[in-house]
């Protein structure tokens, strides 16, 4: 167990927890994040083409995808319990084991296999078992550059946004979107068990120590409110931000397609757009670290509402481009930065619950975005119309999220003042 110096001043500095194995795992989650999340990425690439072979409306694939997001947040609760029961490494790797089964059961039926195998195996019983674990896990290996770690390791799924889209888009059209996902769930599997078995070993143990030094306290309020009261407004900011954060990730591809502008460059123009938001999210996450979680998210919101309207009001190429990696640098530091406010305002015991809650309300509102645009699609016949809902909801999270930063920093203050005046 790693010991911290409990002398006075003059003191030699508190040891920390993090080593070099600390940024090892870091870079294996990112990894594992690239890898997993690739598997969902086949249909918003083909989401025109699986329409088409499915009865033609966009609405069951991208009800396809939303699922795969609902099913990982709503298992990520009891697969982060289950990941501090027997062990990050095997949790990971079931979770492996059933994304690939997963795409088999896609690749093998209609319109009711796209929808199980998406929402049950890749989602509730696949990317639940790591996307949530991962987060928890990796934060145990670090204690003063957490932000940043975090900011990588989320990184991981535009990762995959970054590297999949064109190549999927080659296979898909040389091959077919089936064939593509039998391949897919062959390498998914090949490439994350031997990374789970061999690095995801016992983190550090921090949980006691942060306790009972500086960490929040037990059934202590927070920013001012009862700790469950903050912990809804959280969630209800991660449904509220992850709404129109979903839209152009699921959609662009589509929406390239329906301005004339060709599938490939589509592809390139996500693959921007995720290759932004890995780049930029080591940004968001050293800003992080200066300025808190609940700053950053507020920050993040407001370059994503201005992509949003660009989204909106562009319908030339390189404009889109444009729009495109500017989106992708504002959203991509707020999920990381979600889990961080909830290290920094919550006891470190209570992370194995509270952090997979927030996932399941972010995941949801990354569902409920994906099939809202489909579904808008569907009855209007243009994104015009999915992209205005998307920036009203982006509103009001600015609202939420705005007023928790407010009452961080009364609370701040007046924690501050009250401290002083007993001097």
């Amino acid at each position: 167990m790693v010991i911290l110096s409990t002398a006075g001043v003059g003191a030699a500095p508190a040891a920390t927890i993090e080593t070099r194995r600390s940024w090892v795992v870091a870079m294996v989650a990112v990894a594992v994040y690239g890898v997993s999340y690739g598997a969902p990425m086949i249909t918003v690439v083909g989401l025109k083409t699986i329409a088409g072979d499915l009865g033609g409306t966009r609405e069951t694939p991208a009800l396809a995808y939303s699922l795969a997001w609902l099913g990982a947040g709503v298992g990520g609760i009891a697969m982060g319990r289950l990941a501090e029961r027997v062990g990050v490494r095997w949790v990971v790797s079931g979770g492996a084991l059933m994304i690939g089964l997963g795409l088999a059961i896609c690749a093998s039926g209609g319109s009711a296999a796209l929808l199980v195998g998406h929402g049950l195996f890749m989602g509730l019983v696949g990317n639940a078992c790591i996307n949530a674990p991962l987060y928890i896990y990796v934060a145990r290996w670090f204690d003063r550059r957490r932000g940043t770690a975090l900011a990588l390791i989320s990184s991981g799924q535009y990762v995959a946004g970054a590297v999949w889209p064109s190549i999927f888009e080659r296979s898909i059209a040389g091959f077919g979107w089936r064939h593509t996902m039998l391949v897919y769930a062959v390498f998914e599997i090949a490439a994350i068990l031997p990374m789970a078995a061999l690095i995801f070993t016992v983190a550090p143990e921090t949980v006691h120590l942060e306790e009972a030094s500086r960490g929040p306290r037990r059934g202590a309020q927070v920013i001012g409110l009862p700790a469950n009261v903050a912990l809804g407004l959280l969630c209800l900011a991660g449904i509220l931000c992850c709404v129109p954060m979903a839209m152009p990730q699921g959609h662009l591809v589509a929406y390239c397609s329906d301005l004339g502008i060709s599938a490939k460059q589509g592809a390139a123009m996500l693959s921007v757009l995720l290759a932004c938001a890995f780049v930029s999210r080591q940004f968001w996450g050293v800003l992080s670290d200066r300025i808190g979680g609940l700053r950053t998210v507020l920050a993040g919101s407001l370059c994503q509402i201005t992509a949003m309207i660009g989204f909106l009001l562009t319908r030339n190429e390189l404009g889109l481009f444009a729009v495109a990696a500017w989106f992708g640098f504002g959203f991509s530091g707020i999920i990381p930065a979600y889990v961080l406010a909830i290290r920094e305002l919550f006891p470190a015991t209570e992370a194995p619950w509270r952090i997979p809650t927030l996932l399941l309300f972010t995941g949801s509102g990354m569902a409920v975005g994906g099939w809202l645009a489909g579904a808008i699609f569907d009855r209007v016949g243009f994104y015009a119309a999915a992209f205005a809902a998307g920036i009203a909801i982006n509103l009001l999270h600015l609202i939420v999220i705005g007023g928790l930063v407010l009452r961080q920093g009364w609370h701040a203050r007046g924690n501050v003042d009250g401290a002083a005046a007993r001097r």
